[in-house]
């Protein structure tokens, strides 16, 4: 079964760091673009990041600047390094895992949730 575990959320203050990971099954990780969304209470969620198989990253304009994504084949797992934080960060964050193979008819996971709370 494939999983998708997520870890790292919490509650910090405006201005502190956080990285998130999330770990995934071995037998997806190695064709899996992999990527960070948050929801906000009563907003949609949206996309934070996102890294393909290559390496190749890329971030919302919203975060630019203070998160970076990676991820670490060796241990299957991806990383939303977190910095600077802001109270309008605050919201749950979901790891996504993508088959890059086929993205229309390919695997599409998601992980659980983190929640993530900035103070002021």
């Amino acid at each position: 079964q494939v999983q998708l575990v997520e870890s790292g959320g919490g509650l910090v203050r405006s201005g502190e760091s956080l990285r998130l990971s999330c770990t995934a099954s071995a037998s997806i990780f190695s064709v899996a673009a992999l990527g960070w969304y948050r929801q906000a209470p009563g907003k949609e969620r949206e996309s934070v990041a996102a890294i393909n198989t290559s390496g190749t990253a890329e971030v919302a304009d919203s975060v630019k600047g203070r998160f970076s994504i990676s991820r670490d084949n060796a241990r299957n797992t991806v990383y939303l390094q977190m910095n600077n934080l802001k109270p309008e960060d605050t919201a749950v964050y979901y790891c996504n895992a993508v088959d890059e193979r086929d993205y229309d008819l390919g695997f599409d996971y998601w992980g659980q949730g983190t929640q993530v709370t900035v103070s002021s």
